[in-house]
């Protein structure tokens, strides 16, 4: 039985509508919430979980359901569980759009909801402070809960064992996501484990969307990455100063942290040229899309509030600030949403979840560095209104971003075995912990980091571009034409025609090059050392992306080398010279976008 007849008939459902409606109230369904919603009622099990690339629709999906379950008399009660208060308020209000009435006010203390409502809609914290007091309302009705951002229940000291307690009794559980991956191995509440070829237990999803075929599908933005890299000093702990490239694949990592921090410093001139880059693209996509947004994700209030002086040096304009004690931060993002200003700041609070769909660019300056926040904080721009529309994010040139936005299109499991090493080999070492402070300052460790060291200078040049695993540009001076072919890249354009696009202003700015003078081509080609920094980043960039793939595929590091030089040809990877090892680079890449 095709969705279309289970659910009301009529001709069959296209992947996306060019009318968005509001969040979480369309009165159609996307082909993939037909398909999921006709899982569901298949299944008819107590537990569900849709993993949907963020941006895709996942509250339409879960208000649809709860809606059947509740006119087929199954439940006569509603729990959603959201990760912020700013998220249960939106879920009461797109609840309250499609006839469901849910009390985001309800407070522990309170005992029990208002008159009128079927429910409420509560924090993961608030659960976890009183799991006992949700058991019982739990037990006390036929009740679907709703958990919102499944992952955060992840937390078995506090949150997921507060979970499973008080919805263990419930009729129905609905799970959602669009990241179901954690840097730890702790389960999640009401998530079924199997075990793979390689002995390790990762999640299962019973329906799962993912960000590539959101993409073909139209339902999200293609993702634009514009990375700048520069020359970075700074003075360490035991006073000495030091020097880096930002992005210099060979060097340590607390090098290659500290200078990410002394980029982000809001003293030097690296983040002033980004944000003045950032605003340029900007101008640029509100030609086409007159209320286009931008963001700028902080890693701490302080930052965001000198970030957003700089912005208004910029642009003449006060940019709204949303910081986590502000008692009226709900109220600003609302505003921001509905009005037509130029820039948003936050500290990471508008990573997950929180949607303004007039985003459309944004600068990543912050220094976390999980998949997960990152996914989140990307999620935050994918969300289609109109076939066409691009989003473009300004990053760090840094490896370890570079290969997360180069695996935009990866989908992943939540895995509860791993090896020792994981956590070093994926990125710094920083867990998911991080998100569950995603709300708070943690002032204190802010300012313990920054004790570490003192940023004396940044300066910002264009790296590259990075769009659907491919690497575009060949770098630029801030203001020069190699950065403004990319900048200026209309801001209505579907995925194919940014590829194309992307490669022919590669190909301009390689003809620009081959037409210097014959003594500027000479002393480009000059240093030898030049070719031996850029093999070096190349072989420890594919290190990280083997490594990455191994993690994924459960093949031992020395096997998936062996497979690529099986396949690409060439010597060991020491041996090896650029083109070879960037065809190799190439191969992986295919493997993780699913083309072999």
């Amino acid at each position: 039985m095709s969705p279309d007849t289970l659910f009301g008939g009529g001709p069959a459902l296209p992947p996306a509508y060019p009318e968005r409606a509001a969040w979480g109230t369309a009165p159609k369904l996307r082909q993939w919430q037909a398909e999921a919603l006709e899982r569901y009622f298949t299944k008819n099990h107590s537990d569900f979980l849709a993993v949907a690339t963020p941006g895709a629709g996942k509250t339409t999906f879960a208000l649809r359901v709860a809606t059947e379950l509740v006119d087929r008399g199954i439940v006569n009660r509603i729990t959603v569980v959201a990760p912020t208060d700013h998220l249960k308020r939106q879920w009461a209000d797109a609840a309250a759009r499609v006839g469901l009435a849910l009390d985001p006010n309800f407070k522990n203390a309170d005992g029990r909801h208002g008159h009128g409502f079927i429910g409420v809609a509560v924090t993961y914290a608030q659960v976890a402070s009183k799991p006992m007091l949700h058991r019982a309302k739990t037990e006390a009705a036929r009740t679907l809960v709703i958990l919102d951002e499944i992952h955060h229940g992840g937390d078995a000291l506090s949150w997921g064992d507060g979970i499973r307690e008080a919805f263990e009794p419930a009729t129905k559980r609905l799970a959602l996501t669009g990241t179901p991956f954690r840097s730890d191995t702790a389960p999640i509440p009401f998530v079924e484990y199997i075990e793979d070829g390689a002995g390790i237990r990762r999640s299962k999803a019973d329906y799962t969307y993912g960000y590539g075929q959101a993409l073909k599908d139209h339902v999200v933005r293609p993702v634009i990455f514009m990375a700048y890299s520069g020359q970075m000093r700074w003075r360490n702990s035991a006073g000495e100063e030091m020097a880096a490239s930002l992005g210099e694949a060979a060097v340590t990592k607390d090098i290659t942290a500290h200078a990410w921090r002394t980029a982000l410093n809001p003293t030097g001139e690296w983040i002033p040229a980004v944000l003045a880059a950032a605003d340029r693209r900007l101008s640029e996509v509100r030609r086409t899309v007159p209320d286009a947004g931008g963001l700028v994700i902080a890693t701490d209030h302080e930052d965001a509030r000198a970030y957003a002086g700089q912005l208004k040096k910029i642009t003449g304009e006060s940019p709204t600030v949303i910081l986590s004690d502000d008692a009226k931060a709900s109220e600003k993002i609302d505003d921001f949403s509905a009005g037509t200003s130029r820039w948003m700041v936050a500290v990471r609070m508008v990573s997950e979840g929180v949607d303004v769909p007039r985003l459309a660019v944004g600068v990543y300056a912050t220094s976390t560095a999980t998949p997960l926040f990152f996914a989140q904080a990307v999620g935050r721009f994918v969300r289609a209104r109109k076939r066409g529309e691009t989003a473009s994010v300004f990053l760090p040139s840094v490896p370890h971003l570079m290969i997360l936005a180069n695996e935009m299109e990866v989908e992943r499991d939540h895995a509860l075995d791993r090896p020792e090493n994981h956590a070093e080999e994926e990125g710094f070492g920083l867990d998911d912990s991080l998100m569950e402070a995603a709300n708070r300052e943690e002032k204190a460790s802010g300012e313990l980091q920054k004790q570490k060291f003192e940023a004396l200078e940044s300066q910002a040049s264009f790296d590259r571009v990075l769009f659907d695993g491919g690497e575009f540009g060949t770098g630029g001076e801030l203001g020069s034409e190699d950065e403004q072919d990319f900048l200026g890249i209309p801001g209505l354009l579907d995925p194919d025609q940014v590829t194309m696009l992307l490669r022919q202003r590669q190909q301009e700015q390689l003809s620009r090059r081959g037409r210097k003078k014959p003594e500027e081509a000479v002393l480009e080609q000059l240093p030898s050392v030049a070719d031996h920094r850029h093999l070096t980043e190349l072989r420890a960039q594919l290190a990280k992306n083997v490594s990455a793939w191994s993690a994924r595929s459960g093949m031992p590091h020395g096997v998936v080398h062996s497979e690529l030089r099986r396949i690409c040809g060439g010597p060991a990877v020491a041996q090896a010279n650029e083109e070879q090892l960037q065809k190799r680079l190439a191969k992986l890449q295919d493997w993780f976008i699913g083309r072999k």
